[in-house]
């Protein structure tokens, strides 16, 4: 009995865990800050306060934590897209606003859903943290620790409360299997770090080198551009030319993996979440159905149903089948713009690399740097949401295209109207060949009649010169009358065209759906635009290799000249300390500059010293 009375509440969605995920959420704040500030005291700030400054008391601890580089990073580039992985049932709540952990009026839902946003990004902080922590021991330790909690706190929520109200038995295992899966992944990835870190504390293995400046793909790729071109390339395959052509000295950014994981996940729930609405809808319409049934057989004499009622039932049929079968073309349609958004990606920022803006607007050619800079902060999050909603539009217009098609080419043989459905199709399908025929005759009538011929048999085409102008003339005359008519149609079908691609590509965010002039006014364009400009300014193969050349060379001369001054000081027996050679240029530059030694700064309880003073010192030490 105990047990049926709590899968009886499970099913009626009242099921009440030991464990609150929500309140579970709010609680993670306090392990995530203690991994926070153990990874910042424990990071060294690169550029700190010198030593005979006071005020300086934690010696270079406490430097900043990086979650994750958003800008040129190539490394860790799955892991970091799984960790956006895990946090996307979080975002599918902010999505919905669903989750608000602050109750506020009307008009401070904004700030509540920023409070909402950083609370959900501060309690999944620790897993790009310790991703990217250089300490590699400390963090794989903290980063496997935090992943465990919410792994296991996930198992218990899905064994405690595993049915639901929405998709009904096991539908926590639906919402949070992505979830689990992808904090599986972290702990194996942490546990992976662990044994590599453990082996070089321990000595078995070498110490990994620092993150290099110019990466492997990078170096490829100017090689390749130094290399001549053979003369005959090679025949590529029909899915390298029409579908994906691989390149091996190209890689996605983290940011573009993890944008790309995380809008599958929530592609995923947002289906699930949307067929469970669909569920209760239909349930009700099924009630409704009935309802309806019987109040018209009761006060009907006959006890038949009205055309009307009839009618109105087979539309309601039509919809929720038209729904249900248009559910995976329509979440397919967005599963292909995820991957064509990546190759516009690489496609774009190898045309920006090559100096080729031909492909944007004129207005785009030299964007705004401060907008530029907000896009990388927006692209990701725009990009889910733009997939999401494309979804929702398209899966709304597909399901109204296929009513339309049902009632005008289904519905009319199951009622026995065939022969008038094929009348009426014939006659729709005649008069829309007659008037293209019209139109593709004009054409035809211009370049037989009222165009000069070739001035070369090589032309394609005649040139624009006007020959036969006064049949020209009364051409245009009486065709004007009949191209008012016909400038109807073709404005019905300009908007019809506009609502079909613009409800089709909305969740295209690489592209504008607006036309040409307004680009401007399209946001998530403008996001798109400004980042492939960061992402070009700061990891083009050819700066970036520049950049390594110049730190490579000014580092080989810091080498060379140490080297000879230590050579200098071992043939002459004098010890040169580092501080001597300090003082000693800045007695050259001070001599060279005397306005400068007005504006040094003494120590307090010290009088300005002079350049004895200085010689002095260095000679002491």
């Amino acid at each position: 009995m105990l047990a049926t009375h709590a899968r009886t509440q499970q099913l009626n969605g009242t099921c009440a865990g030991s464990l609150d995920m929500e309140l579970f959420l709010h609680y993670s704040l306090i392990p995530s800050l203690v991994i926070i500030l153990v990874l910042s005291f424990l990071q060294r700030r690169a550029h700190h306060r010198q030593q005979d400054d006071t005020s300086s008391l934690l010696d270079s601890h406490f430097g900043i934590i990086i979650p994750l580089d958003f800008v040129g990073t190539f490394s860790n580039r799955w892991s970091y897209g799984i960790a956006f992985g895990a946090t996307a049932n979080k975002i599918m709540f902010l999505f919905s606003e669903g989750y608000q952990p602050l109750h506020a009026p009307q008009w401070a839902q904004a700030f509540v859903l920023l409070i909402g946003g950083f609370e959900v990004g501060l309690s999944h902080f620790p897993f790009f943290a310790c991703l990217s922590s250089d300490l590699q021991l400390v963090s794989s330790v903290l980063g496997f620790s935090y992943s465990l909690i919410w792994f296991s706190v996930t198992i218990l929520h899905i064994i405690e409360c595993p049915h639901g109200q929405f998709v009904g038995q096991y539908e926590a295992v639906v919402f949070y299997w992505p979830s689990l899966l992808c904090l599986a992944f972290l702990l194996g990835r942490f546990l992976h770090m662990f044994v590599k870190s453990l082996r070089v504390h321990l000595g078995w293995d070498l110490q990994r080198e620092e993150k290099p400046f110019l990466e492997v793909h990078q170096a490829e790729h100017v090689k390749q551009l130094l290399r001549k071109r053979p003369l005959q390339e090679e025949m590529k395959s029909w899915f390298q030319t029409k579908v994906y052509e691989w390149d091996p000295n190209f890689q996605f950014p983290s940011r573009m993996i993890g944008t790309t994981v995380l809008a599958f996940i929530c592609l995923y729930l947002f289906i699930v979440i949307e067929f469970c609405v669909f569920k209760q809808v239909r349930d009700e319409l099924d009630v409704f159905e009935s309802k309806l049934e019987s109040y018209v057989i009761s006060t009907n004499q006959t006890g038949t149903l009205t055309p009307v009622i009839l009618q109105l039932m087979e539309l309601m049929n039509v919809s929720k089948v038209a729904w249900v079968v248009t559910i995976l073309p329509a979440s397919l349609t967005c599963v292909s713009y995820l991957f064509h958004i990546l190759v516009c990606y690489r496609k774009h920022i190898k045309r920006l690399w090559a100096g080729d803006r031909r492909f944007l607007p004129a207005k785009f050619h030299s964007p705004s740097s401060s907008a530029s800079v907000v896009a990388i902060a927006r692209y990701s999050g725009w990009q889910i949401a733009y997939i999401l909603w494309g979804y929702l539009i398209l899966h709304v217009m597909q399901s109204l295209g296929t009513v339309v098609i049902t009632y005008s080419l289904v519905l009319p043989i199951v009622h026995n109207q065939g022969l008038e459905m094929l009348r009426g199709l014939g006659l729709g399908i005649l008069t829309i060949a007659i008037v293209i025929g019209l139109m593709v005759l004009q054409v035809c009538i211009a370049t037989s009649f009222f165009l000069q011929p070739k001035m070369s048999r090589a032309d394609k085409q005649k040139p624009l010169a006007l020959n036969n102008r006064k049949a020209f003339h009364n051409f245009n005359y009486f065709l004007f009358f009949y191209n008012v008519l016909l400038g109807l149609g073709a404005c019905l079908s300009r908007l019809l065209i506009s609502c079909i691609l613009g409800s089709w590509l909305v969740a295209r965010i690489d592209r504008t759906i607006l036309q040409n002039g307004y680009e401007g006014a399209d946001m998530g364009f403008n996001a798109w635009i400004g980042m492939l400009y960061v992402d070009h300014y700061h990891t083009n193969p050819v700066l970036v290799t520049f950049c390594h050349i110049l730190i490579t060379v000014h580092r080989e001369r810091k080498a060379h000249q140490a080297l000879r001054i230590w050579y200098l000081s071992q043939s002459t027996g004098f010890r040169i300390s580092a501080r001597c050679r300090t003082r000693w240029l800045l007695l050259q530059t001070l001599i060279n500059n005397p306005r400068l030694v007005m504006l040094r700064k003494s120590k307090p309880g010290h009088g300005p010293r002079d350049f004895s003073q200085i010689l002095l010192t260095c000679s002491e030490s």
